[in-house]
């Protein structure tokens, strides 16, 4: 088996590992069948990645980037909206790409970290950037807000919608009804925009 140049095998490994995610989510990465499709030694993955847990945040940084795009997209293309309209844009531009990529986004959660992890720097610049994005419209609307206590609102607000949308993408029995989840979001976002109390 001829050897293939680091940098070369780190792009292969990371196209074929997001591929299988996106088939068969993360329980569909073994390593045998990676080296395998990569045309490498089994032992070569672990000279590119630590583990295989390396390789899914590799491809979740991707994920990311393409989550973020289409996030910013919505926006761009309303931009004259108000404050409120944006976030709203955001929340069902997102829950369309969790539906339209399903097992990539659940590949953002489904591996396991945590805050206090060993959490590469690019992946949190990558969070910071999509919570950026939220930020903006926020901003303009709690312009009295510490930055504190406004990343704590963006992160409440992340949460929320994404706790709908995860919801709502696996069927659970808890979930918002499919009919009325855009719905829902517009409630949430205007409650979350109204002014404090």
């Amino acid at each position: 088996m001829a050897r293939i140049p680091r940098d070369e095998l780190r792009t292969r490994l990371i196209g074929i590992a997001e591929a299988r995610i996106c088939a068969d989510g993360i329980s569909g990465l073994r390593a045998r069948d990676l080296a395998r499709e990569a045309g490498c030694a089994l032992g070569a993955i672990y000279n590119v990645f630590a583990d295989l847990n390396q390789l899914v945040l590799a491809v979740n940084g991707r994920t990311f980037l393409r989550l973020g795009d289409q996030v910013r997209r919505a926006v761009a293309a309303q931009p004259d909206a108000a404050p409120v309209a944006q976030l709203i844009a955001m929340a069902e531009s997102y829950r369309a790409f969790a539906i339209q990529n399903r097992n990539a986004w659940l590949a953002l959660f489904d591996l396991r970290m945590s805050s206090e992890a060993d959490v590469p720097a690019w992946y949190w610049q990558e969070m910071a950037a999509l919570f950026e994005i939220i930020a903006a419209p926020l901003r303009q609307l709690h312009p009295e807000r510490s930055p504190e206590d406004l990343d704590l609102l963006v992160r409440t607000l992340f949460s929320a919608v994404h706790g709908i949308v995860l919801l709502g993408v696996e069927k659970r029995i808890s979930g918002v009804p499919d009919d009325r989840v855009a719905q829902m979001l517009a409630l949430l976002i205007a409650k979350t925009a109204a002014p404090d109390p």
